[in-house]
């Protein structure tokens, strides 16, 4: 068995890392993942576009060189399993780009016709993988309905925490109350949501040194993610009170998480949310929306919103900034939670699955020889 793992800043990057800490198997490390999301919305012509396809195509080199089953650790590297001479698993995190590539919804940004040449590539990968895993229960359930892929080829694995990182610390990064929210300005993040809640409680006198803290960048640059949160807040008239902090350093962000009133996600789509569990074990309690992966992580250690439920958000907001008991409540309840996700966990169960892949083949060879 061959891990791949990415090199980068993002959540799928740090899962590959994760488990390659916590698993005794051999290595291959690529940036590989990281060169081609740079590339999502630019045209055929364009001349990265064109130097991509040699960059692939030694990547499907390295990956064919070991006679052994390979790991793809994320759903965008499925499009090289389908020029893969051995068999391979493949962990599927979300679906976010397949929706917006059939126009179910726009959660990130429309592909054009490039990136939808490569993302079909990665759903027909995915599709002929030897076994997927993936992230949550939610994104199984995408799976068998919108690719149509047998349930008994599907494994769930949860994600994990790191418990060493994440824990309530004294340090504090601002001296103002605050509502935290983790991560891109994706249509699909429902900032938006966030925001207007935001202005909503801002309108009551005992909130008035309230703000809010959006910690992570906006976004890639196929979309102005950025320009149209500026917007929404420039006409609530919010710019004194919103910071963004774009990228954090993972170890800073336990200071963000611990000293915020409340962490909140009320996104429309996760395929699992990571954010809420940090939050939960460095002790903040956290709102999330009622859908998608979010109920399955969260269980009963958060509170759960319409996505597009405003006055919900602001009605829960304003239980957890006033009700004492009830915000002590959701940190202890939050604590339990977090405590039931780790990586070790993770790779434990991801290790199980290799060897459920190993004695399936080896089954198969010895059925093979029989005949």
């Amino acid at each position: 068995m061959i891990l791949v793992v990415t090199e980068g800043p993002g959540s799928m990057d740090l899962y590959s890392r994760r488990l390659a800490e916590n698993l005794n198997v051999p290595i291959l490390r690529t940036d590989i993942y990281q060169r081609t999301g740079r590339l999502f919305n630019i045209g055929w012509l364009h001349p990265r576009a064109i130097s991509s396809f040699l960059i692939d195509w030694g990547f499907v080199r390295k990956l064919n060189k070991p006679k052994d089953i390979i790991h793809l650790p994320n759903q965008h590297l499925g499009r090289y399993g389908n020029f893969l001479k051995t068999p391979y698993i493949v962990t599927v995190h979300d679906l976010i780009r397949y929706f917006d590539m059939m126009n179910y919804d726009t959660f990130i940004h429309p592909p054009n016709l490039r990136d939808r040449f490569y993302l079909d590539l990665d759903y027909k990968g995915i599709k002929k993988a030897t076994r997927i895993i993936s992230v949550s229960q939610a994104t199984k359930n995408d799976l068998v309905q919108h690719l149509g892929i047998s349930d008994d080829r599907i494994n769930v694995v949860h994600n994990g925490v790191d418990h060493n990182l994440f824990r309530p610390v004294s340090e504090r990064m601002y001296g103002e109350p605050y509502i935290l929210f983790v991560g891109s300005e994706h249509p699909r993040k429902n900032f938006t949501a966030v925001v207007k809640t935001f202005a909503l409680l801002k309108l009551e006198r005992r909130f008035k040194e309230l703000k809010l803290v959006k910690v992570s960048p906006a976004g890639g640059r196929e979309g102005e993610f950025r320009k149209r949160s500026l917007e929404l807040i420039d006409v609530l008239n919010l710019h004194r009170d919103v910071v963004f902090t774009d990228f954090v350093p993972a170890a800073n962000l336990p200071a963000y998480y611990s000293g915020a009133q409340m962490c909140i996600l009320p996104s429309l789509y996760e395929g699992f949310g990571l954010p809420i569990l940090e939050a939960m074990a460095c002790g903040c309690p956290v709102i999330v929306s009622n859908i998608s992966s979010l109920p399955e992580v969260a269980g009963d250690a958060a509170i759960k919103v319409a996505p597009q439920d405003i006055d919900g958000l602001v009605q829960a907001a304003r239980q957890i900034l006033t009700d004492d008991k009830l915000r002590s409540e959701f940190i202890e309840k939050g604590l339990k939670r977090a405590a039931e996700f780790s990586w070790q966990k993770t790779a434990k169960e991801t290790q199980a699955v290799y060897t459920q892949v190993a004695n399936e083949l080896n089954r198969d060879i010895e059925t093979r020889k029989a005949l």
